[in-house]
């Protein structure tokens, strides 16, 4: 595309007066010969700054994005007796919820959730047969391998039988009679289920190490956004859980280590006077403490015990509840500020002896910065899993690379935050949970690897990620749900990654968006927040409107493409100009640098309403300086679908 070059004789200072008034979003090329484009269409109508199409605030979700006076939330309690015989593969259990209906609705029935049933040779998953997602480099099956479904054999109330009718991967319970607000019920449950050596990707047994969830029936989450949230569960999308308090006993043999959700409350029957010592000195170590030494480790594969072993675990607020098992679990613990850092991985996995100091970094890093950890102990498993968080307690692969090994167990640990303390809706809002906590576990691996390549290069993975994934005309919304992703790797994690990073960076400032992702951290810990809740609370804290920049990265697929479409380099008498236009429907803030002919440099910073009027924007440089040079972005951040026309004068 041509542009105005510096040969051209000086013009009338009048007509930069009316460039500066031309109508915004011509079609035709700006030049001196022709300063009044085409006026815009649309753009008034259509603008990007116009109101996203939120629910009401009310008195239950504010408008300032905070839980308002009337906010209610549900909460199930368990307690639940399981044992695990090893030589099937079989678990079998009993549980009593206790179900407080804190809502104002009548309640003449509940949902429990089996997501087990995933595994159902005769359920909706294997009937789809769907193939697996690919996740960058990786390919993530949602299938269970061959498994078996939950056999639930006992639903009753006070010795009463309840009416349940079955639906895949949920049960509807029909109550005796209907659950007024502020009252509770209990529901005895008794169910088997075979489990599966691969569980879609989040649980599964390798050997002797069993990684275990997904096991028991669980209430599905009743709010004031859906009613019951019965999604079916599919393989993709998580789990979205009620918060309650947990009691469990676990009877596995006897030669088995069990660590879990919770806190272990009968260490003397289950663990030996010198193990119990060794834990004493970790509570007041920073230095990892061996509980169980590789060398114990190894005696104890091969030292075969009778019997069985009951281990009993107490959890308060807490929103699901995990344990794995295996006769020859290593075992370090450390201490930071009151919590118990925890990691448990098998003799050969010689690189996991690190793993108790990264744990230590990643708790300590993330309490800092977003809210602190509020549970009594942070444990991550080694074993065959992709990787999955549960509460207090986290699976991670056995890397033997250092880097590899660091981004997968701080990324499971930020889950702690994010769902497991702000417990947004995985199943149908990723972005809201591995898309921050993707971004944050990138602040993390900065810290831990500062100074070197991989630290250098993390941050800059997302916009390396852009190029790849974000294809025009196929990339999808991030706001659809992950069942209806395509590419749920880009969705869920890294584009949304992208989005927080030049929130922070490019559109509110560092300072301003540190505070505002922590204040909304502590506003919904322990609660439910919506998208409309995050784009309140992040809006109220920052002082900014944002519709512009939620419409643009969530809730459609847009593109951003900022061009230099005509420059004034300028003479004596007329200072220069350059003519920024918006070719895509995505807009956001612009970085301009100029170079001019007397050797100087200068660099400007335009806000985001600067597209206010429409499309087109002249900027106005100072005058008594010729310009060389202009350039968009010169830092490269924005993932820019055209940069050739991002310079001036265009070339290679």
């Amino acid at each position: 595309m041509p542009r105005i070059s510096a040969a051209l004789p000086s013009v009338p200072l009048v007509l930069f007066v009316l460039i500066g008034l031309v109508p915004a979003g011509a079609e035709a090329q700006q030049t001196v010969s022709d300063p009044t484009p085409p006026a815009t269409t649309g753009w008034m109508e259509d603008s990007p700054f116009r109101p996203l199409e939120l629910p009401a605030a009310n008195r239950l979700r504010t408008g300032s994005g905070a839980p308002g006076p009337d906010y209610w939330q549900q909460k199930v309690d368990y307690r639940m007796t399981a044992s695990v015989d090893t030589a099937g593969s079989l678990l079998t259990g009993t549980s009593t919820i206790t179900y407080h209906n804190r809502s104002p609705e009548l309640l003449p029935y509940l949902w429990l959730k089996l997501d087990a049933n995933l595994c159902d040779p005769a359920g909706t998953a294997a009937k789809l047969n769907q193939p697996p997602l690919m996740f960058g480099d990786a390919v993530f099956d949602f299938s269970c391998a061959g498994g078996a479904g939950m056999t639930v054999s006992r639903v009753e109330s006070r010795g009463r039988a309840l009416r349940t009718t079955d639906a895949g991967t949920r049960m509807r319970v029909e109550l005796p009679e209907p659950l007024r607000p502020g009252q509770t019920i209990e529901i005895e449950t008794a169910w088997s289920w075979p489990m599966p050596d691969y569980g879609y990707g989040r649980m599964g047994r390798d050997g002797t190490l069993y990684q275990v969830a997904q096991w028991y029936p669980r209430v599905a989450v009743f709010d004031d956004l859906s009613g019951w949230n019965i999604d079916p569960f599919l393989g993709a999308g998580e789990f979205y859980q009620e918060f309650g308090d947990f009691d469990v006993e676990l009877t596995v043999p006897a030669g088995y280590v069990v660590t879990a959700t919770g806190s272990l409350v009968n260490d003397r029957e289950v663990l030996t006077a010198e193990q119990r010592e060794r834990l004493g000195r970790a509570d007041s170590s920073e230095e990892a403490v061996a509980v169980i030494t590789r060398e114990e480790a190894l005696a104890a594969r091969e030292r075969p015990v009778d019997g069985t072993k009951t281990w009993k675990f107490s959890a308060k607020d807490v929103r699901d509840f995990a344990f794995a098992m295996a006769p020859d679990f290593r075992w370090d613990a450390s201490d930071w500020n009151g919590i118990r850092i925890q990691t448990f991985y098998r003799p050969e996995a010689v690189s996991w002896e690190e793993a108790n100091r990264m744990s230590w970094v990643s708790i300590k890093h993330f309490s800092e910065r977003l809210a602190m950890y509020p549970w009594p102990h942070a444990t991550t498993v080694e074993g065959p899993n992709e990787g999955m968080e549960y509460p207090m307690l986290t699976f991670v692969p056995g890397y033997a690379d250092r880097e590899a090994l660091y981004w997968v167990l701080t990324h499971e640990f930020g889950h702690e935050w994010y769902p497991m303390l702000v417990g947004s809706n995985e199943r149908l809002h990723p972005w809201m949970d591995e898309g921050f906590n993707t971004f944050i576990n990138i602040g993390s691996v900065e810290e831990y690897f500062a100074g070197g390549d991989y630290g250098e290069w993390i941050s800059k993975q997302p916009l390396e990620e852009w190029a790849a994934h974000a294809v025009s005309g196929k990339e999808q919304p991030m706001a659809l749900p992950p069942t209806q992703q395509h590419d749920l790797y880009w969705a869920a994690y890294f584009k949304p990654a992208l989005m927080m990073h030049l929130l922070r960076t490019e559109v509110l400032g560092p300072e301003v968006f540190d505070r505002a992702l922590a204040e909304y951290t502590e506003a919904w810990s322990f609660k439910h927040p919506g998208p409309a809740d995050f784009f309140r609370a992040m809006e109220d804290a920052a002082g900014a409107r944002l519709d512009w920049f939620w419409r643009g990265w969530i809730e459609t697929a847009a593109r951003l493409d900022h061009s230099i479409e005509t420059v004034w380099p300028g003479d004596p008498e007329n200072p220069p100009w350059v003519h920024i236009r918006s070719r895509g429907d995505m807009i956001m803030p612009v970085e301009l640098h100029f170079e001019f002919v007397d050797g100087s440099r200068e660099t400007a910073r335009l806000p985001v309403e600067m597209w206010n009027l429409g499309p087109d924007f002249v900027y106005r440089l100072p005058g008594g300086k010729q310009l060389e040079t202009a350039r968009l972005d010169p830092r490269e951040v924005y993932p820019d679908d055209d940069r050739t026309n991002d310079a001036w004068p265009s070339g290679p």
